[in-house]
């Protein structure tokens, strides 16, 4: 079977090399000018490190066959995301642990921490809202801390004016335990995450600089299916309405210094401050060897048409507006399918796009 697969990031990689390894020919075309989408790394001289160019990105899981699957491209080092937040002179333990209400709060124990925490809180069964929500489960205090800015800079909103359920959850961790994740495997790999895609395309057909939708028919005529990992509003030409979406503007700049921040990743909390973090990418390499460091600060922004669609702004109008999308994609099935991030409107993680891509490949193998 011919499969065109449109977009060469994780998603597409992983079922061209699936799909390839069961005899089928695979052609990818990739709209940018390199492969492995939003997980692109690159390795810059100057810093001695592998710059993260589309931002942060620590893969973890906690399945086994994810990880093992994973560890067939690369070897992964013992990174483990401990992020800081930053808010007025004061830099924070995160995610909230018992570290950071100690320094919120003053409690040094468990139970101190249950009490005052409790004390906070302030009693909703039925939140209106994310604010509302927040209050509730974490209290006013920690909410004005963590939250307020940090969401009014990454969603161009304020919480009041987001649905209670935009937050799953809110960990509060009554011990000092601050590692991001709570994964059983974490890492970054040994030599970036281009070297993985270019593993799992190994002897695939690829090409870069390609706009599908410049030539659409033509390349849906010539193939037996087609993977698209696109944003599924763009393949219909957007005939049912543009979907919601947040994008990023990174800006990077080389530090005569050996180390910036001590740390990869700084989330800077309040509104007042145009970036939500920085990122010091050595430390993702765990080299701090170089004399010089490279740092980027992540600017979220509105996002139209023509810019890099990072994040799906989930809420109840884009929802709707997404299904009346999956029901058009549903006529076109099997032989086009929507897959990623993108192609199926949701926020995954890297782990989750393996295991749906695996998923997809070992339920249509031919």
């Amino acid at each position: 079977m011919r499969i065109l697969i449109v977009g060469a990031g994780l998603y597409g990689a992983v079922c061209a090399h699936e799909l390839s390894r069961a005899g089928h020919e695979c052609h990818v075309i990739e709209k940018r000018d390199h492969i492995g989408g939003n997980i692109y790394t690159r390795h810059d001289p100057d810093a001695g490190c592998h710059e993260h160019v589309y931002g942060a990105h620590i893969f973890h899981t906690s399945s086994q066959r994810i990880w093992d699957y994973m560890n067939r491209f690369a070897e992964f080092n013992h990174y483990v995301n401990r992020v800081k937040v930053t808010h007025g002179e004061a830099i924070y333990s995160f995610p909230i642990n018992l570290f950071t209400l100690y320094q919120v709060f003053g409690v040094r124990t468990p139970d101190e921490a249950r009490k005052r925490l409790a004390e906070d809180l302030v009693a909703n069964p039925s939140p209106a809202n994310m604010e509302e929500y927040c209050h509730a489960a974490i209290g006013p205090t920690l909410y004005k801390l963590f939250i307020e800015g940090y969401t009014q800079k990454q969603w161009g909103k304020h919480p009041r004016e987001m649905p209670a359920d935009a937050v799953k959850r809110l960990p509060v961790r009554l011990t000092f335990d601050d590692n991001y994740f709570n994964d059983r495997y974490q890492g970054i790999p040994v030599g970036g995450y281009t070297a993985i895609v270019e593993k799992m395309l190994d002897g695939v057909k690829v090409e870069t600089g390609i706009d599908f939708h410049a030539e659409r028919e033509t390349w849906l005529a010539g193939y037996d299916r087609i993977i698209y990992t696109g944003p599924i509003d763009a393949f219909f030409d957007y005939r049912h309405g543009v979907l919601e979406y947040r994008s990023l503007r990174f800006e990077k700049v080389l530090l005569d210094t050996a180390d910036f921040q001590g740390n990869a990743v700084v989330n800077y909390a309040e509104a007042s401050v145009p970036w939500t973090r920085i990122i010091e990418h050595k430390h993702f390499d765990l080299n701090l060897k170089e004399p010089k460091t490279l740092i980027t600060r992540e600017y979220p922004q509105a996002w139209s048409k023509g810019d890099i669609e990072y994040y799906p702004a989930r809420n109840p109008e884009s929802e709707a507006l997404f299904e009346r999308y999956r029901e058009e994609s549903e006529k076109l099935a099997p032989r086009v399918h929507f897959g990623g991030r993108l192609g199926e409107y949701r926020y995954y993680d890297m782990h989750q796009v393996v295991a749906a891509a695996l998923a997809f490949c070992e339920k249509h193998p031919s």
